[in-house]
């Protein structure tokens, strides 16, 4: 049986569309999110094999979630959406699923068959997916903070996640380095690490090909042998 997870602002509606998939028989609810963010993290903890994702939500839309997701590893979405006929006839054209709001039944059932007939055929969510990102949503001690990419200084990875740095503050991000890497300014320098350019004050060249950036908020930054010369180039230094 495919698992499911549902996200979507309303609550009424997410109840309603979970009440409709646990009735069905073919398909596990095992959780629900309120909003992108939080359903951000239950995709990379839950890993359900199907997500059903409304595309209006606040901050973060089910269309940016997209961007955030890592290609290799996205389960497969069902857009549920309140638009008319015409606005989803993008979905058509590129044989995404969708469900309309309120969520007819019948239409529910056929879904579920193509599901579970279709398990290794996804389309390519790509197409609809933003190219960049420009927020990266981070959580932290009780809060949930919206970082624009324009202020992130670095990001690099550690056992509790993604840590994402400003000038002022630090914060854990879902989204992984690769996404980071893809879908926004910041540039690897490190197998663990990336930086944005504008952010640099300056490089120390260290011994054995090594190098240690210096963000203008005098964060320190490793720079391995392998990024080193790429990163000098994008400097303009040959």
């Amino acid at each position: 049986m495919l698992s499911a997870l549902v996200i979507d602002d309303e609550l009424l509606a997410r109840e309603e569309l979970t009440e409709l998939l646990t009735e069905s028989g073919k398909v596990e609810v095992i959780a629900q999110a309120s909003n992108a963010i939080e359903g951000l993290k239950k995709i990379n903890h839950l890993k359900p094999d199907v997500v059903f994702l409304d595309i209006q939500m606040p901050q973060v839309t089910g269309i940016e979630l997209l961007g955030m997701l890592d290609p290799d590893t996205m389960p497969k979405v069902v857009f549920v959406t309140a638009y008319d006929q015409y606005a989803i006839q993008a979905f058509e054209d590129n044989a995404f699923d969708y469900l309309l709001k309120p969520v007819d039944e019948n239409r529910l059932d056929k879904t579920l068959d193509r599901l579970n007939k279709q398990q290794s055929h996804q389309p390519d969510l790509a197409k609809l997916a933003p190219i960049q990102l420009d927020q990266v949503p981070c959580v932290g001690h009780n809060r949930i903070v919206i970082i624009a990419t324009k202020e992130v200084e670095l990001a690099y990875s550690d056992l509790s996640g993604v840590q994402v740095v400003t000038n002022n503050q630090k914060a854990t991000s879902q989204l992984t380095l690769k996404v980071l890497e893809e879908k926004t300014h910041l540039v690897r320098c490190h197998r663990q690490y990336l930086v944005n350019i504008k952010a640099i004050k300056e490089i120390k060249l260290l011994e054995n090909g090594l190098a240690e950036i210096v963000t203008v908020s005098d964060n320190l930054v490793p720079v391995s042998r392998r990024y080193l010369k790429t990163l000098k180039e994008m400097l303009g230094f040959h």
